[in-house]
């Protein structure tokens, strides 16, 4: 009879009391070791956005307009001139401070064209701005633009404002494609 009756044996239960606390652990050591990539972008305030049937024209005169692309093997003119980076801001500082607020830089690069060769771009355009605002600021105000205050900032930026006009990205190959596909 002993054989009979058999005693079922209990498995104990987990013990899940600091599962919690080290899951907890794990989430902020990865939170605190992992580098988030940040993006770098290029500041542009854009213009406000038009009144419903509000058009604004605008004339230019040619010789306001500064021309600089890019094509597609990284090659910087400036109104048909090959130059580098340092040239370009060196061009644009001396254009701007020429036209004052008449200026217009008409920017075009190729879609080849590599980011890093477009940025440089964009940063010696940059860099040329400030660098004619900072040298009105210590002309103006004996003080360097970064530390004007805001109505003075305000006033060198209306005097010297940003003017960049970006047409659309082109491409020498597309061009020659369509030439080429047209004669048949």
């Amino acid at each position: 009879m002993l054989f009979g009756k058999k005693k079922k044996k209990e498995v104990p239960g987990l013990d899940t009391t600091s599962t919690a606390d080290i899951s907890f652990m794990l989430l902020i050591f990865f939170l605190v070791t992992t580098s988030l990539d940040t993006d770098e972008g290029l500041t542009r305030y854009l213009p406000p956005m038009p009144q419903k049937n509000e058009q604004k024209q605008m004339d230019v005169n040619r010789n306001d307009i500064m021309n600089i692309s890019i094509d597609d093997d990284d090659r910087m003119t400036c109104n048909g001139d090959t130059i580098n980076a340092r040239q370009l801001t060196e061009r644009v500082a001396s254009f701007v401070i020429e036209r004052g607020k008449t200026h217009v830089i008409s920017v075009k690069a190729d879609r080849q064209t590599s980011y890093e060769a477009y940025f440089a771009m964009q940063n010696s355009i940059v860099n040329a701005y400030s660098d004619v605002r900072d040298k009105m600021a210590r002309r103006e105000y004996n003080t360097p633009f970064a530390k004007c205050s805001q109505q003075e900032r305000d006033e060198i930026s209306r005097k010297y404002p940003q003017r960049i006009s970006e047409a659309e990205p082109t491409s020498q190959d597309s061009g020659q494609e369509r030439e080429e596909g047209g004669g048949e």
